[in-house]
């Protein structure tokens, strides 16, 4: 998608043919939509704007900003601040009724009709009807695309309206099942056919939806050709590079989620480039390091994790969080202090009890506490529990000024560092000699953290079984720590699928280790070779799950060999 009026982005070569006498209009609405469909919204208005500048007749610009402005899968209405949930509905129906004496073919007609629909009130407190509307604009758009059914455009759409009745809640993880309300099987029919065409396959926003569809679901593998047809197709759209690394993680692909994040964050960079960094796409560029930091955590690869997890705290800038409208501090700021849950993950306690406090501990309240635990968790492993139970008295009083706002994609800061202060209490425990309290707050750690809503990654960096695992095997309790192992790797049906972590090296290795005591040879060797593979990509050694095992880690040199 490329033009002589000035460099812009690679998009890739999508196009949506519109009826206008302006052919620059037309390049910039196929860029609006390819945006849109990577839920950069935020570009995707300034497209539109740009295209209706040439064009002001162009109708379904005119819809393309009020779609851009309104709810999307991740930002449901209840996320919009009072400041944004007014001026967003009032631009939406504003550009609505424009849209409606303007020039547009009978399916641009039935798509702005459509989408009127979901703005039915002015009034930005009347949260029934911004509700009731939600489900109608969903109704509208299965018509649409009934009507239309070779349209691959309305069919992507009318996906996206169906996910968003129950986003990031289509399936009961539980069952299996559709969760009550979801729509999610109308979506993925719909997608599912858009699929079977070359222009379906092509198409950025239906790849993009069909794997939201399925990775909730008990077998988001189902999702892999679509996440291989979307690697690299918008070379420029962070996000959409960025999105097969969901399927990826869930079926144990690491290195595939680290790489195909580390190509998010290079368009992430030309992005910042352009545009600067204060804009709400900033979300997304935390998201797409974020998920390089966790997937070089399953995978034993220090380095990467420690770079990713700076080069984000980086940009989360005080600047950036002070902003009010939308509240950048609420969105963002939990993610400042992923660096200590990898200094955990690699037993770097030095550094953690070296680790400093911001210095403005109100904004960064998450950081904090986050913090207090990561140095109380080095002190315990370090056996000088006075120091650990002060951390643990710090992270008590940070915990309790942490606001309900707080959040990190779909978890709140307190729900995640609950898990935290279990942990932590776990610990200092264990290394009290108190092992039966101790087991008892690690049960609950990991209860906490299988309650977690649906994530990606996941809400808490390092799955609590690997600790809870590690100090088992420490204690003889083989049996207990194996079950946990097969649990964690998904080698049973004890945990639901979002739960699991195929193929972690971490989990591979205590696995192994249990087999082998138990004298189960035959497994152990199945489970050797997959622990090879994994460990042959590791920059650390792995000697335990978790380093807090007494003697998993000889020194910090060894820690990143």
């Amino acid at each position: 998608m490329s033009t002589a009026i000035e460099p812009y982005y690679d998009l890739g070569t999508y196009h949506r043919q519109v009826d206008s006498p302006e052919p620059e209009a037309q390049v910039w609405f196929d860029r609006g939509m390819v945006w849109a469909y990577a839920f950069n919204h935020e570009e995707a208005v300034h497209c539109f704007e740009r295209a209706l500048a040439l064009d002001p007749e162009l109708a379904i610009a005119r819809w393309g900003i009020a779609y851009a402005v309104g709810p999307n899968y991740n930002k449901a209405w209840e996320a919009f601040d009072p400041v944004d949930l007014a001026t967003s509905l009032d631009r939406a129906r504003a550009e609505l009724a424009r849209a409606g004496t303007a020039r547009a073919s009978t399916v641009e007609r039935a798509l702005i009709d459509a989408l009127a629909v979901r703005f039915p009130t002015d009034d930005p407190q009347d949260t029934e009807a911004l509700a009731a509307g939600h489900d109608a604009y969903a109704d509208a758009m299965a018509r649409v695309a009934a009507e239309h059914p070779g349209d691959i455009d309305v069919a992507a759409l009318a996906a996206d309206a169906l996910l968003n009745v129950t986003a990031w809640a289509l399936w009961d993880s539980a069952t299996g099942d559709p969760a009550p309300g979801s729509r999610v099987l109308e979506a993925t029919r719909i997608l599912g056919d858009a699929l079977t065409t070359p222009a379906g396959r092509a198409h950025p926003g239906v790849l993009h939806l069909y794997l939201h569809a399925c990775e909730m679901s008990a077998h988001p593998e189902d999702a892999l050709p679509a996440a291989d047809l979307l690697r690299g197709l918008v070379p420029d759209a962070g996000h959409l590079q960025h999105m097969p690394s969901h399927i990826d993680v869930l079926c144990g692909d690491y290195r595939a989620s680290i790489v195909a994040n580390q190509a998010a964050v290079r368009a992430d960079r030309r992005f910042v480039q352009r545009e600067g960094p204060l804009n709400f796409y900033s979300l997304y560029r935390a998201h797409d390091l974020h998920f390089v930091v966790y997937s070089a955590m399953f995978e034993g690869q220090s380095r990467v994790a420690l770079d990713a997890a700076d080069e984000l705290s980086g940009q989360l800038t005080p600047e950036l969080l002070a902003i009010e409208s939308p509240p950048m501090a609420d969105w963002l700021e939990a993610f400042v202090p992923l660096r200590v849950h990898v200094l955990v993950r690699f037993g770097r306690w030095d550094e953690l009890i070296a680790t400093a406090l911001p210095e403005d501990p109100r904004l960064y309240c998450t950081t904090t506490a986050t913090i207090h635990y990561g140095r109380g968790v080095a002190h315990a492993a370090k056996g000088q529990l006075a120091q650990a139970y002060a951390e643990r008295e710090a992270l008590a009083a940070a915990y309790a000024g942490i606001p309900e706002t707080r959040y990190l994609f779909n978890n709140t800061s307190r729900d995640i560092l609950a898990i935290a202060v279990a942990m932590l209490d776990g610990e200092i425990s264990y290394r009290e000699g108190h092992f039966d309290e101790a087991f008892a707050h690690l049960r609950t750690a990991i209860a906490l953290d299988d309650a977690l809503p649906y994530d990606e990654p996941w809400g808490w960096m390092q799955p609590t079984r690997h600790a809870y695992g590690a100090l088992l095997l420490e204690q003889g309790r083989v049996e207990e720590a194996a079950a946990a192992y097969a649990a964690d790797l998904g080698l049973d049906d004890t945990l639901r699928r979002s739960c699991q972590h195929p193929g972690n090296v971490w989990s591979l290795h205590g696995y192994h280790e249990c087999l082998q005591r138990l004298g189960r040879d035959a497994e152990a060797t199945i489970i050797g070779r997959q622990l090879d593979l994994a460990r042959a990509r590791t920059d650390v050694p792995v000697n335990a799950s978790c380093a807090c095992r007494l003697g998993a880690v000889t020194s910090e040199e060894d820690c990143c060999r």
